[in-house]
C-alpha cells in the first residue's frame, strides 16, 4: 500500500482483516466483485484504484478509519458524492473513506435548520426539505454530493438570494487527524469552523452538517436559448441586467449544445446556442412583470421559464450528466465581463466541441457578496461571477479534444479574470493556483493546518499544507 509520504507499506492479512472486524461498514478490497463498482468515478476521466475503500455506517466507522490510515501511515482519502472533477475522493492504492452510506437527515421546521449526514446528494436535501417549504442553497445538480460542494464554498440557484452554502452553516461535526471527534460552530473550536467554511477536507472528515435553511418552493425559473449568432448581444444584455437585478433574480448563463431529446423541440436539437437558466424567487403574482425587460430584450428561441418546484430546477440536467462520463474542467472568479472578454467567450462558446461541453457564469454577488471578505476563506466576495468551462463527453476517445478546448478557452480567458478560482471547479493545478484562490486568507488557513493536521494525514484534495 502507499504511504501518505509516497512510500510503501506492507499490511498483512490479519492486520487487514482486524480492520474489516471493527467496521460496521463493509470493506471493499481489489478482489471483492463490488469493487470495480464501489470505486467508480463520476469523472471516468480519472482511473484510480484503492487498495481498501471503507464504505462507513456511521461516525464510529470514520473514526476507526482515520486512526487506522494514521497509525499506518497510508494514502488517505475521503468521498462524500464524488463529483471532485480531479477525482480526489479516491487515491491509488490506498485507503479510501466512502462516507455515501451516511445519509441521516433532520429537518427541524421550526427553526428552519437541518442536520444532514455527508452521504447524502443535493437531491436528498431537496426531498427532505422541500417538504417544509424550505431549502438549503447550494448547486445545480441534484447528484452532488453535500460534503464536497460545502466544504468548497457551496454556489448555485439561490446564492444571490440566501449566499453560499458556507454562508447557511451553523456547525460541523468533524472527526480530526487524531481521531478525535469533534464539534465546530462560531463558539466551539471557531478557528476549524472558519476553515472549512471553504477550505476544503484538509482539516478532518465532516460527518454531518447543521443548515440555516430557507423558504423556497415553487420559484419562477428555467431555461431561455437564443441563437448562437446572438451571442454577443445577449451577453451584454445579459450583463447590464444582472448589474441591476434585485436579489431574487439568479441568472446562470450558458453556452451549449441544445440537447437531442425530450423536453426540447426537435427543430433545435443540436444546435450550438446560448442561453440563460433563470431563477427568480420573488412573489409568483410579480414574476411576469419581472421578466418583462428579458421577454421584451429579444425573443428567445426556447423559453421553458414559469413555476417550478426548487427540486425540479436542481435536477433539470441530471439526465445528461451521469456518473462515468469524461470530464475536464477549469474556472475562474470574475470581476467584470469586458468587450474584449466577451468576444473571446463567443468565439469558444460558438465552438462547443462535444454535444455535453458547456460554459456557465454563475453568479456570485447579491447577498453572498455583503459578506466579509475574511469572515470565510472564500476571498472573491466582490467577485461578479464564478466562470467554469467544462468538457465532457461519454467518449475516451475524446478526451484529448474537450481537454484542448477546455484549456485553449481558459487561457483566452484568464487574462480578464480576478485571479483565483472556485475550488470545486478546478483540476490539479498546483500549489500556487491554490494560494491564489485564498488569497489573504491562506496563512491563516496554513495556520489552522498546522494546528489540526499537523502531518497534512488530509493530503487527497486541493490541498493546503501546514504553515513551516
Amino acid at each position: 500500500m502507499k504511504t501518505a509520504k509516497a512510500t510503501s507499506t506492507n499490511l498483512s492479512t490479519k492486520t487487514i482483516e482486524e480492520f474489516k472486524n471493527q467496521l460496521r461498514g463493509e470493506l471493499i478490497q481489489p478482489e471483492d466483485p463490488a469493487y470495480d463498482e464501489a470505486r467508480k468515478l463520476y469523472n471516468a476521466m480519472i482511473d484510480k484504484r484503492p487498495r481498501m475503500i471503507a464504505k462507513c455506517a456511521n461516525v464510529a466507522d470514520v473514526i476507526t478509519c482515520v486512526n487506522f490510515g494514521r497509525a499506518n501511515e497510508l494514502l488517505t482519502s475521503i468521498r462524500s458524492g464524488g463529483h471532485n472533477g480531479p477525482g480526489l475522493g479516491l487515491c491509488d492504492d490506498g485507503l479510501a473513506i466512502d462516507l455515501s452510506n451516511m445519509k441521516g437527515i433532520y429537518v427541524d421546521p421550526e427553526n428552519k435548520t437541518a442536520r444532514v449526514e455527508t452521504g447524502n446528494t443535493l437531491g436528498d436535501v431537496d426531498h427532505a426539505t422541500h417538504a417544509f417549504g424550505l431549502a438549503l442553497p447550494s448547486g445545480i445538480i441534484s447528484t452532488t454530493g453535500v460534503g464536497g460542494i460545502t466544504l468548497g464554498g457551496g454556489i448555485g440557484y439561490l446564492t444571490r438570494k440566501y449566499g453560499l452554502t458556507i454562508d447557511n452553516l451553523l456547525e460541523a461535526n468533524i472527526v480530526i487527524a487524531d481521531g478525535s471527534y469533534v464539534t465546530a460552530n462560531k463558539d466551539k473550536n471557531s478557528d476549524l469552523f472558519w476553515a472549512v467554511k471553504g477550505g476544503g477536507g484538509n482539516f478532518g472528515v465532516v460527518t454531518s452538517f447543521l443548515f440555516q435553511l430557507h423558504p423556497a418552493h415553487t420559484n419562477y425559473s428555467g431555461p431561455m436559448f437564443w441563437p448562437i449568432e446572438m451571442a454577443t448581444e445577449v451577453l451584454r444584455f445579459y450583463k447590464k441586467f444582472m448589474n441591476e437585478a434585485s436579489d431574487d433574480m439568479y441568472g446562470l448563463f450558458t453556452f451549449l449544445v441544445v440537447p437531442a431529446s425530450a423536453p426540447f423541440p426537435e427543430e433545435l436539437h443540436n444546435q450550438n446556442v446560448c442561453g440563460v437558466i433563470w431563477n427568480y424567487t420573488g412573489p409568483l403574482d410579480q414574476a411576469e412583470q419581472a421578466f418583462e425587460p428579458i421577454r421584451n430584450f429579444r425573443t428567445p428561441i426556447l423559453d421553458f421559464v414559469g413555476p417550478m418546484p426548487h427540486p425540479v430546477l436542481n435536477s433539470l440536467f441530471d439526465k445528461f450528466y451521469p456518473t462515468g462520463l469524461q470530464w475536464y474542467w477549469r474556472g475562474d472568479f470574475i470581476h467584470e465581463l469586458s468587450d474584449e472578454a466577451i468576444a473571446e467567450h463567443v468565439k469558444f462558446g460558438s465552438s462547443i466541441p462535444t454535444p455535453l461541453s458547456t460554459m456557465h457564469l454563475f453568479p456570485i454577488d447579491g447577498l453572498a457578496s455583503r459578506v466579509g471578505k475574511t469572515d470565510t476563506p472564500w476571498n472573491y466576495r466582490d467577485a461578479k461571477w464564478s466562470h467554469v468551462i467544462v468538457g465532457v463527453d461519454p467518449d475516451p476517445a475524446n478526451a484529448n479534444k474537450i481537454t484542448q478546448w477546455c484549456k485553449d478557452y481558459f487561457d483566452a480567458t484568464h487574462p480578464y479574470s480576478a485571479g483565483g478560482g472556485y475550488v470545486n471547479f478546478m483540476m490539479e493545478e498546483g500549489r500556487e493556483r491554490i494560494k491564489d484562490t485564498y488569497g489573504d486568507n491562506y496563512d491563516r488557513l496554513t495556520q489552522i493546518k498546522k494546528k489540526y493536521d499537523p502531518n497534512n494525514f488530509f493530503s487527497v484534495n486541493q490541498n493546503i499544507e501546514p504553515v513551516d
